[in-house]
């Protein structure tokens, strides 16, 4: 394939933002990463500002990777973000308060509840392809209206984390079909456009952003944001999308039955379908491309319990894994629950919490480290299991993340699972996924860019194991469901009363 020029793709995750220069054949020239800080100013709020952190990291790693290029020309640009967000802006595209972030800001509960009795759960589910929760952007939109009226009555547009980006380097207002199917209630899933009729009644004054693909260019970089970015005038630009998306395009995962497994922070998992498939624990949505559709499950820890631990007692993963390799499966009788924040799917329950069963001052930290690892596997089970109870069939597994490296923690999920998993050879995430868009978006055909470099394959000693431990996992919430709840009830008055 003759060179066409190169790619930026440039990804604003959580804690940090990460940019890649490629090549029409997918080659990494360059690599940029830059650190932010993500906002707490209440319990239960998670927040963003879009100027210094969304803006200023891309300013950085455009820079950088422009200069990279040495004067070698660009082809295109994608890019991604965290997702589903709300950023509420004035007409010009102007912020007017930090965006309220994803699923991990649980502030607008009560509305929640609210919409779902006032457009019926069935219904939503129907429609929207998800069931409301701290996910959907629906609730928040309603949260602000009631709570921060004099920015509801100015707001006139609505934007994530990759829109913002588009908007201020195109002028274009747009949002990709894939976030805005995140956008529940607001989005028919099965039309693939807006449910005006819902979106009026949830964001009454707001103008529904022109709906775009990842794949498709949204517009050109303009004069002034040529001068900011140090990007020549007139490259194209696509319509970005939310991170998870774009990091299941940079490992090939795009035809029916391909599934990403991401380990990182959180446990992420994207299913591609060919249609449609509603489930009240997952999140069912519009794919990357055209004509697909996705399941999504999201776990609200597990790189993070991993690292509780290690902070905890001030050592390195590196003997952590030492120490958990040479435990056997089982952990020696200990059994942990992975909710750590509360879980998201598929028990969209906020107030759950951790359990580690069976501890006994006979347990080290090897022993406690793999009963971590075999919780957040355990919950990655449970998550596949409810894909297929769904329709979904998960006829291939593709890790991603920093939790690939080592081996331990992909081996243990497959031993769990009883499922192949392949590792690509290029890890790096969704910003090379965005540089494998821009790429579609401008003509180019990347075909395989990212080959298996390893497969895991599952041990069937290990996994009888793990079959007996799994029933009790599952017996082990419902269990000591009420007992979290209280304890969660008295966490959150101590925050409450710490926060006063």
């Amino acid at each position: 394939m003759a060179e066409r020029g190169l790619l930026l793709g440039i990804d604003i995750g959580t804690s940090s933002s990460k940019g890649v220069l490629v090549t029409s054949r997918g080659e990494i020239l360059a690599r940029a990463s830059r650190s932010h800080e993500t906002s707490y100013p209440h319990p239960g709020w998670v927040e963003h500002d879009a100027e210094t952190v969304w803006w200023q990291d891309f300013l950085a790693l455009c820079r950088e990777l422009v200069a990279a290029a040495d004067g070698r020309p660009l082809a295109g640009l994608a890019v991604s973000g965290i997702g589903p967000v709300l950023l509420p802006a004035d007409a010009g595209g102007r912020p007017l308060r930090p965006a309220i972030l994803y699923g991990v800001d649980t502030r607008a509960h009560r509305e929640i509840e609210e919409l779902t009795e006032e457009f019926g759960a069935e219904a939503i589910l129907e429609r929207a392809g998800t069931a409301l929760s701290s996910q959907a952007v629906g609730p928040k939109w309603r949260w602000l209206a009631r709570h921060e009226p004099e920015v509801f009555e100015r707001a006139r547009l609505f934007l994530m984390a990759s829109s913002y980006l588009v908007h201020r380097l195109t002028g274009e207002y747009v949002l990709d079909h894939h976030s805005a199917s995140q956008c529940d209630p607001m989005y028919d899933l099965r039309a693939g456009e807006w449910a005006t009729d819902w979106a009026g009644r949830v964001a009454p004054g707001i103008e529904l952003p022109r709906l775009v693909w990842p794949t498709e260019v949204a517009g050109t970089v303009t004069a002034a944001a040529a001068a900011e970015t140090g990007l020549p005038q007139g490259l194209p630009v696509t319509g970005g999308t939310v991170d998870a998306w774009a990091e299941a395009a940079s490992v090939g995962v795009s035809d029916p039955g391909d599934t990403m497994v991401m380990y990182g922070t959180t446990m992420f998992l994207v299913q591609v379908l060919a249609d449609p498939r509603p489930h009240t624990g997952l999140w069912t949505t519009c794919g990357a491309f055209p004509g697909t559709y996705s399941l999504a499950a999201g776990m609200a820890t597990s790189g993070a319990i991993t690292d509780w631990l290690r902070k905890l007692v001030g050592g390195d993963f590196a003997e952590l894994v030492r120490q958990a390799a040479a435990v056997p499966a089982g952990s020696r009788g200990l059994l942990l629950l992975p909710y750590f924040a509360g879980e998201r799917t598929p028990l969209f329950d906020p107030d759950a919490r951790g359990v580690i069963a069976g501890l006994t001052t006979g347990h080290g930290l090897g022993e406690l480290y793999r009963a971590a690892l075999e919780g957040i596997a355990y919950g990655v089970r449970h998550n596949l299991e409810a894909m297929h109870a769904s329709g979904g069939e998960a006829r291939r597994l593709v890790a991603v993340g920093g939790g690939t490296q080592g081996g331990l923690w992909t081996q243990i999920v497959s031993d769990v699972t009883g499922s192949e998993q392949q590792v690509p050879a290029e890890t790096i995430g969704a910003a090379y996924g965005d540089a494998l868009l821009a790429a579609v978006a401008t003509g180019a055909e990347p075909g395989s860019w990212n080959p298996v470099a390893t497969t895991v394959r599952p041990d069937s000693t290990r996994a009888a194991v793990y079959e007996e431990f799994y029933a009790h996992y599952r017996a082990l919430y419902p269990a000591t469901r009420d007992t979290a709840h209280f304890l969660a009830a008295q966490q959150q008055a101590a925050d409450r009363t710490g926060a006063s």
